[in-house]
């Protein structure tokens, strides 16, 4: 069932068949660690730079803690991945079952998110069991927050990303937007003047929440440890927290 969850973050891609191995030696070697994204993503990725998106300035520090450069492999769809030569990607669900596809091997979890419900400052909506058959929520086409929410009997409207949903919200075409806590608070960033409420996730649901990782295609085991370690620095230091901070993301720890 997770596997679906890689709709929910269009930024997670896909791996379809084998690709070349790249150690932290070959790493070292070419002085540059690529990362895939993809170039109209905001707050994710931009490939204007303006600004360039978390993913892009957490990819600079962690190629900075590598001691080599950065190299940007903007991609699309999962097919380009194995021609693209990236050796990691970011914000990926850390689960195995959810990864079964992509055969990305993950680091250790950096921070913890999932599915939230934004609402108008005005709603007297307070979660997601709050919701009931007058309440129409927007939601993302094939995500688990579509199916789980469409069982409980609650009207929902579908749309392609995750930033329509709120589109729709702010013109009161809906009432709720099942979204991440990412997509909401940078809305509420950029649209100081239309910002909602961002009701907290129900962690009770497994499948709307998990933790997010590095994802690394076919990495050894010294690549994943200097990942890991690399990390592990920047999250104690605040560096992390900083770099989500000024998309207007709060960072939760991983559970």
């Amino acid at each position: 069932m997770k596997t679906i969850l890689l709709l929910i973050i269009g930024v997670v891609i896909g791996m379809s068949g084998p690709a070349q191995a790249r150690t932290l030696d070959a790493i070292h070697s070419s002085g540059v660690l690529g990362l895939c994204a993809h170039p109209n993503s905001l707050p994710f990725a931009s490939k204007t730079g303006d600004p360039p998106g978390f993913q892009i300035e957490l990819g600079q520090v962690l190629a900075r803690e590598l001691g080599v450069s950065l190299r940007l492999d903007w991609i699309i769809t999962q097919y380009q991945m194995r021609s693209a030569g990236c050796d990691i990607l970011l914000d990926v669900i850390a689960d195995r079952d959810a990864q079964g596809e992509t055969r990305l091997r993950i680091s250790k979890p950096y921070y913890r998110t999932g599915v939230a419900l934004a609402v108008p400052s005005s709603s007297t909506l307070t979660s997601f069991k709050s919701l009931n058959e007058h309440t129409k929520v927007g939601v993302q086409v094939g995500s688990v927050a579509a199916m789980i929410i469409g069982q409980r009997h609650v009207p929902t409207s579908t749309f392609g990303f995750e930033s329509d949903s709120l589109d729709a919200l702010s013109n009161h075409e809906i009432d709720a937007a099942a979204v991440t806590p990412t997509s909401a608070s940078y809305f509420n960033l950029t649209h100081p003047d239309k910002a909602f409420r961002i009701l907290d996730r129900d962690e009770t649901v497994p499948d709307l929440n998990w933790n997010v990782a590095v994802g690394m295609v076919r990495p050894d085991d010294a690549l994943r440890e200097a990942i890991n370690g690399a990390l592990e620095r920047l999250r104690n230091d605040g560096t992390i927290g900083r770099i989500y901070g000024r998309y207007g993301v709060v960072l939760q720890m991983p559970k």
